[in-house]
């Protein structure tokens, strides 16, 4: 199996439409072949089932978007722009995107222990990134130094999805990117130290 053969980038991207558009129950095989121009039996020389499908594509999109987020905080020089950074490079992926969107936020939330493990996996090198932005902001002196690094990852990661979602559920109705400052200024209080 070949991943670099560019039948499976347009596969990826097939499945990411038909996915966003149908609901992952209802996104037969059939239908992704369709939209990718491929006979049905080409998708299964490179995936075992729709199941593996939906974690190569989650796996393929968010690998690139952390990438992307990654190498935009690395250029900011204090734990405040990375967290900004963070939050506007998040929220400009996916609202130009929206199929992304609505696979991130929607299809999957699956609840087979396979695939919330493989989501988790591939979650873990963003919730790294988060943590990296926090402990840098702690040893700035810039977020408090008292709070569990888990927790305050909890928030940033459950405000970013959470708005992302509220946006997907209402047809991306505002400016998504739009926002980001008012994120970032809640979340830079609550993490801040208070000054007496």
């Amino acid at each position: 199996m070949n991943k670099s053969r560019p039948k499976y980038g347009q596969i990826i991207e097939a499945a990411l439409q038909v996915i966003a558009e149908n609901g992952y129950h209802a996104s037969q095989v059939s239908k992704i072949a369709k939209q990718a121009d491929v006979a049905d039996g080409t998708i299964y020389l490179y995936f075992k089932n729709k199941e593996d499908i939906l974690i190569s594509v989650f796996k393929e999109k968010m690998g690139s978007f952390i990438k992307y987020i990654d190498d935009k905080i690395k250029v900011e020089d204090t734990a405040e722009k990375q967290l900004l950074a963070l939050i506007e490079t998040h929220f400009s992926q996916l609202s130009e995107n929206k199929y992304l969107a609505i696979v991130t936020q929607l299809e999957l939330r699956q609840s087979k222990p396979k695939l919330r493990e493989e989501i988790n996996n591939v979650l873990k090198d963003y919730l790294d990134i988060i943590d990296f932005v926090i402990q840098n902001g702690i040893d700035e002196g810039a977020f408090r130094g008292d709070i569990d690094i888990r927790l305050m990852r909890q928030m940033l990661f459950g405000t970013l999805d959470e708005t992302v979602t509220s946006w997907v559920m209402k047809s991306h109705r505002y400016n998504l990117v739009e926002q980001a400052p008012l994120v970032h200024e809640l979340l830079t209080r609550g993490f801040s130290i208070q000054k007496q």
